[in-house]
């Protein structure tokens, strides 16, 4: 089955998305690959949010940004399986935050600034599935 035309705001909000989700994978490579100078030269706080992390939060870390990128590139490309690969990247940013705020002291070590950061990454990986969702009923994407 052939995908219909979609509106015309879809490509760039797609577009967007992707573009979106590789800063967090810069973001993501950025953070593991720090030095061990560079985590020295954090300011205390920053060193305590740092090891505060669980592992799995990392991972979790990882599955949201890395599969909202290829999720939004399945919306690129107009491919059914986006919506579930968001769904799961959702799943990951989740996990982040319930390591980030609720498993350790990091929400309150990272201060407001950090706090409504996440809460706009939350928004917007909830809107991408939501518009996979609409994009798969619509028939937008097959």
């Amino acid at each position: 089955m052939s995908p219909t035309p979609q509106p015309k705001w879809y490509m760039p909000a797609a577009v967007a998305a992707l573009l979106w989700n590789l800063m967090g994978c810069a973001a993501y490579l950025a953070d593991v690959t720090l030095s061990p100078d560079a985590i020295a030269a954090m300011s205390a706080a920053q060193q305590a949010v740092y090891a505060a992390r669980p592992g799995w939060a990392v991972a979790a870390t990882a599955i949201a940004v890395w599969g909202g990128a290829a999720g939004s590139l399945g919306l690129i490309l107009r491919k059914r399986w986006a919506g579930p690969v968001l769904v799961v990247s959702l799943v990951g940013l989740v996990g982040q935050d319930l390591a980030l705020f609720l498993l350790t002291d990091a929400g309150s070590l990272a201060g407001s600034t950090a706090m409504i950061l996440q809460g706009l990454v939350f928004v917007i990986a909830i809107g991408l599935v939501v518009l996979s969702r609409k994009a798969t009923s619509e028939g937008w994407i097959a």
